[in-house]
C-alpha cells in the first residue's frame, strides 16, 4: 500500500508541475485563444481544461471568447464533453487511488474514528451532492471529485450527472460571456 500512495504523489507532483509548466509559459491560452474559431475544438479543450485548479482560468478565458462569437449551447455541449473526459480521468484517480489512500493514511495514524464517521447514512448521499454543487461551480472540479470519489460512486451514474452539472456551468458561463 505505502508504494501506491508514493506513486501517487508522484502523478499528483508531475501533473501539477505540467500544468503549472503550461500556465505560467502562456503555451494553454495561446493553444486555447488560437482554437477559439474553431468552436468545436476550442470548446473542447477549454471544457478539458476547465477542470483542474491549475489550467482553469485561462480555459474560462477561452471559453468566454469563443462563446461571444459562436451558439452558447454548441459551446457548451462540446465544452462539456471535454470537460466530462478530464472529470472522468481525475474520478478514476481519485476513486481508485486516493480515496484508498486515505483510508489507509487515516487508519494508520490512529483516525479510525474519524474514518467512521463517513459510513454515517447521511454521508452517503450529502458528499456526492455537494461534490456535485462544486462541480456545477465555477470552481475546479478536483474536491468536488474527490467528494464524490470517496463516496464509492459509480462511474455509470457519475459520468451523465457529470455531464449535465459540466454543460449547464459552462452554459452559464456563455451566457454572461454573450451577454457582455
Amino acid at each position: 500500500m505505502t508504494s501506491h500512495i508514493f506513486r501517487d504523489i508522484a502523478i499528483i507532483t508531475f501533473s501539477v508541475i505540467i500544468a503549472v509548466i503550461l500556465a505560467k509559459t502562456g503555451i494553454l491560452i495561446e493553444f486555447l485563444t488560437a482554437s477559439r474559431n474553431l468552436e468545436i475544438i476550442g470548446s473542447f479543450f477549454g471544457g478539458f481544461f476547465l477542470v483542474s485548479a491549475f489550467t482553469a482560468a485561462p480555459a474560462l478565458v477561452a471559453i468566454t471568447e469563443i462563446a461571444q462569437h459562436n451558439s452558447a449551447l454548441l459551446v457548451s455541449f462540446f465544452g462539456a464533453i471535454g470537460a466530462l473526459i478530464g472529470d472522468l480521468l481525475i474520478f478514476r484517480f481519485v476513486k481508485d487511488s486516493i480515496s484508498d489512500d486515505i483510508a489507509y493514511l487515516l487508519k494508520k495514524t490512529g483516525s479510525g474514528r474519524f474514518l467512521h464517521i463517513f459510513h454515517l447514512r447521511i454521508f452517503g448521499w450529502l458528499i456526492p451532492l455537494i461534490g456535485a454543487l462544486i462541480v456545477a461551480s465555477p470552481l475546479p472540479d478536483e474536491i468536488g471529485l474527490a467528494m464524490m470519489g470517496l463516496s464509492k460512486m459509480k462511474t455509470k451514474f457519475f459520468a451523465p450527472t457529470i455531464f449535465i452539472l459540466d454543460f449547464l456551468g459552462i452554459l452559464a458561463v456563455a451566457l454572461i460571456a454573450k451577454s457582455l
